[in-house]
């Protein structure tokens, strides 16, 4: 009687589930399931290693395997690669946006037209710029093409288009109507001006 009043009450007894619990730090926990607590543990004490590292750069980073052990060393996930300058920081912002629409006069952050997304991408870092490209093209220092460092602001098509210098010869921006924001190849001939931006 007891089993058939649960099944037409809707009432079941409590099963009970067990969980590792991942710690991302700045993010949250998660639970996922015990079968990978080995692989939750040996995740969290990395995580663990690697911020009493970044506390005391002195002792330098060693992560993985113990010492005298030949298992693999691996790397840590580039949340732990913090930007460095200001540029960086855009850079990275705009790195995340990589594949939102295009949308002329937009300023994010799900679609952007081209200094709609270096105006964000900067507002990320901490900087307010001005909003159209023209504008942009008056702060920070002026870079010279051979001295480009990512994060750099490239101004191209006679000051009317603008783009984050993404390094190795490539632009980030949102390109045009129907073009989602990607990376474009950068050449010398295509550059009016280049600005870098630092902190004040």
């Amino acid at each position: 009687m007891g089993a058939m009043a649960a099944t037409t009450t809707g009432v079941f007894p409590a099963i009970t589930a067990t969980a590792a619990t991942v710690e991302i730090p700045g993010i949250g926990n998660f639970d996922v399931p015990d079968e990978f607590a080995p692989q939750v543990q040996q995740f969290n004490q990395t995580v663990k290693d690697a911020e009493t590292a970044m506390q005391n750069p002195s002792a330098g980073l060693q992560i993985g395997a113990p010492k005298g052990d030949p298992a693999p060393q691996f790397q840590l996930p580039t949340i732990f690669n913090k930007p460095s300058s200001v540029g960086d920081i855009a850079l990275h912002a705009a790195e995340t946006k990589v594949g939102a629409q295009y949308s002329w006069g937009a300023t994010g952050p799900y679609s952007f037209d081209c200094s709609g997304l270096v105006q964000w991408a900067y507002k990320q870092a901490g900087i307010e710029l001005p909003r159209t490209s023209f504008e942009q093209s008056n702060v920070g220092a002026p870079v010279a093409f051979d001295d480009l460092q990512p994060g750099d602001i490239v101004i191209t098509n006679g000051g009317g288009h603008v783009g984050i210098y993404a390094g190795d010869g490539k632009l980030l921006n949102a390109v045009q109507s129907g073009t989602p924001v990607s990376y474009t190849p950068l050449h010398a001939s295509q550059v009016v001006t280049a600005r870098r931006v630092v902190n004040a």
